[in-house]
């Protein structure tokens, strides 16, 4: 690694010695004006260098100082008016001369936090001279976890890398996004910002910030950060005492008591393991025996409202209403005025706040599987730190700034997003115990004139009915995810409110984050080129340092562009490690470090990422995961099969919806009659099992056989088709 100080920042050079010999064509995915001198000195100055520079799309005014101060010979050229065959010729030209050729991306209309400054028309331009490139990764990061990542002037140190020469072939645009994606994702994975302990981060944080409130929206009382942090310290302490076990299960709402809870058993050094409240009774037996819990903090007011909750015995539960009050005013007065005036370094001694840190567990959460087994998901310190900074990366929100936070804990964008992110940037929490209750979600967001909202489609539709033309006059970003977003539901938000939804992807296993759409850039006269942040129809831009790979989806072996549809991998600093105690699954999902998600899509030149589909069988019906076999397996073993069939007898099958994203249909081969009180049936024996009504079918499609394969399994794209057809829905 060779340094070059400038007088901003600090240029860090990889890869230089490992340069082509012969002359080359250089591809820089951005440049500014203080790694262009750091490149110049490395490559040997002008007697070296060629720059290629676009006319109608120049670089800032500072690089084009540097560009004219360098002495190096420039090629322009007009990327409408330019054939690629000449400009090919022009290029070789310089090469054959004993030149290296920079192509300098010039300075679109982009948002913060993009891995490339080309849009795509010049992508496929460069693609299109079928010239073999040296791929240039610029990328700006400073230690620390608010701006990880940046192509502007507020840096403390900037990476250049020099990566290998990519073969000569098609489809070069997409090669050279997948490279610099690589290139991102082991810069980003390296910041030592994300290395640190998450409870120690968050105390530098809240005492940072510690008037900022969280706003209870259920009684409107309000809560100083500086006080909560104080509260919970009195709290961990009690934990250390008292829970011996490495883990400890939260079953609490969005509120005060959650946030509480989460904060002690960080200082406290205790894994939190926020249970969801609507399992099944087997599900909850599952979470308890692969996490090892012992004990589980709830409020006797929550118990109440969850009188079908399969709610632990004996002293096995913390009250946390209780456990306080006992702790007494006086004590926990002291430690709030501990956490007013100690020092961080003195506090981080008290807690041993740096006993974990990085890749150690940091919190634990359960996902469904196939099976129906729920899945322990360990979230690291390094995880949850990067997701929340990869986000904050790509937008600007101002400390203080009002955030809805009314997602269930126990899903990862409730823990991540609205629990742990308003915590470390200093926004102020307005919190709800369920998202559900659509009036009283709106008056909150127009009281408190909240700026960012995160939801889900289905959540976010029923809001709307509620809503006026100003509910969401102060709102920035209003986030959904989770399930598909529909595109009528998108219009009507911007017809009735004048606010546009912003749809997002993640999962539980990438913390959850992977990619979200922004802010809206809109060409003009005077700039007409431009990186969008926004595309309809796609999840957004892949965050900062999350590499992708595309395969085909029968066989993980073959790689295919990033531009065609096939599996969806994924590797980056927010990805997990594996689920707890699943070794066998691990071995099927992981792949030298790369992520299989079971999703199919694809990624266009500038990084956004469209899904094409689940080859998992699972639904997200209203933001729930939805495994098909797990109800397949409780039908069959309900229904009554005729003497002498042969084949499968039911398929469940996932078809749009418009008010859930997902729903079930049920394919029947043994149903032909009375298929409205047949479904009835089929409801009450599912939720007699202990499945959740949203796992029910919507209704029963009779077939005359369930397709198969030659193989005897289950032929997915022929069920698909027969349920589409059926409900006319297109294909």
């Amino acid at each position: 690694m060779l340094l070059y100080n400038g007088c901003m920042a600090t240029t860090r050079i990889y890869g230089a010695e490992t340069r082509p010999s012969q002359p080359s064509f250089y591809i820089l995915n951005r440049v500014d004006e203080v790694v262009l001198p750091a490149i110049l000195k490395v490559m040997g100055g002008a007697d070296s260098v060629a720059f290629m520079i676009e006319e109608v799309l120049y670089p800032s005014e500072a690089v084009m100082k540097v560009v004219n101060g360098s002495g190096c010979k420039v090629l322009t050229f007009n990327f409408r008016k330019s054939d690629s065959r000449t400009l090919r010729e022009k290029l070789m030209a310089y090469i054959q001369d004993g030149l290296d050729v920079i192509y300098l991306p010039g300075r679109p209309h982009s948002i913060i936090g993009t891995v490339s400054d080309v849009p795509m028309p010049f992508m496929m331009q460069l693609g299109a001279l079928h010239i073999a490139p040296v791929p240039v990764f610029v990328g700006g990061f400073r230690n620390h976890v608010r701006r990880a990542f940046t192509s502007g002037q507020d840096y403390d140190w900037v990476t250049v890398d020099f990566l290998p020469k990519l073969q000569p072939g098609p489809q070069m645009g997409e090669r050279l996004l997948e490279v610099w994606l690589e290139a991102c994702y082991t810069r980003y994975n390296e910041n030592p910002a994300f290395d640190k302990s998450l409870p120690r981060v968050l105390v530098e944080c809240i005492k940072k910030n510690a008037n900022v409130p969280l706003i209870d929206g259920m009684d409107g009382t309000s809560l100083p950060y500086g006080k909560m942090l104080g509260v919970a310290m009195a709290l961990s302490r009690w934990f250390k005492k008292n829970v011996a076990e490495p883990r400890l299960g939260i079953i609490l709402p969005p509120g005060k008591g959650g946030v509480i809870a989460n904060i002690a058993c960080f200082l406290a050094g205790i894994v939190p393991v926020n249970i969801n409240y609507t399992s099944s009774e087997a599900a909850f037996e599952s979470i308890v025996r692969q996490s090892g819990l012992k004990h589980f903090v709830t409020a006797r007011a929550f118990m109440s409202k969850l009188p079908q909750f399969p709610w632990p015995k004996g002293e096995s539960i913390i009250h946390l209403d209780k456990t306080l009050k006992g702790l007494g005013m006086a004590k926990i007065a002291s430690w709030v005025a501990f956490a007013k005036f100690a020092p961080v370094s003195v506090i981080a001694r008290t807690f041993d706040l740096d006993a974990h840190c990085g890749d150690d567990e940091a919190a634990l959460l359960f996902t469904s599987g196939s099976s129906g087994e729920p899945k322990g998901v360990p979230l690291s310190h390094k995880m949850i730190l990067a997701n929340t900074a990869q986000l904050l990366s790509k937008a600007w929100v101002p400390e203080g700034s009002p955030i809805l936070c009314s997602l269930p804990i126990f899903h990862s964008l409730g823990l991540t997003f609205t629990t742990i992110m308003p915590l470390l940037y200093g926004f102020s929490m307005v919190t709800y115990p369920s998202p559900l209750e659509a009036k009283n979600l709106n008056e909150l967001i127009e009281k408190h004139k909240c700026v960012i909202v995160l939801s889900t489609p289905t959540f976010a539709r029923s809001m709307l009915r509620r809503a006026h033309k100003d509910t969401y006059k102060s709102v920035k970003y209003f986030v959904v995810g989770a399930e598909k977003l529909q595109k009528a539901l998108a219009d009507e938000f911007v017809e009735k409110c004048g606010v546009q939804l912003l749809e997002g992807y993640g999962l539980t296993e990438t913390t959850p984050l992977c990619g979200v759409n922004l802010d809206k850039i809109v060409p003009t006269a005077e700039q007409p080129y431009y990186v969008p942040g926004e595309k309809a129809g796609t999840i957004g831009q892949l965050v900062p340092g999350l590499a992708v790979r595309i395969t085909d989806p029968d066989d993980d072996n073959v790689r295919l562009p990033l531009s065609e549809q096939g599996m969806i991998w994924f590797k980056g600093p927010n990805v997990f490690g594996g689920y707890i105690g699943r070794d066998d699954l691990n071995a099927e999902i992981f792949r030298d470090g790369w992520f299989k998600t079971g999703d199919l899509g694809f990624v266009d030149l500038n990084g956004f990422l469209s899904l094409g589909g689940r080859r998992s069988r699972f639904s997200k019906v209203g933001g729930e995961m939805v495994p098909h076999e797990v109800v397949e397996n409780a039908i069959e073993a309900y229904v009554e099969v005729p003497e002498g069939f042969t084949g499968r007898a039911v398929a469940v099958m996932g078809v749009p919806d418009a008010a859930k994203g997902e729903a079930l249909v049920l394919l029947s081969a043994v149903h032909q009659g009375q298929l409205n009180q047949a479904l009835d049936e089929i409801k009450n024996h599912l939720i007699a099992q202990g499945l959740p009504r949203l796992w029910c079918p919507r209704e029963i499609i009779p077939v005359e056989a369930i397709p198969a394969l030659p193989t005897g399994k289950m032929d997915l794209k022929g069920c698909q088709i027969l349920a589409y057809e059926a409900l006319n829905i297109p294909h």
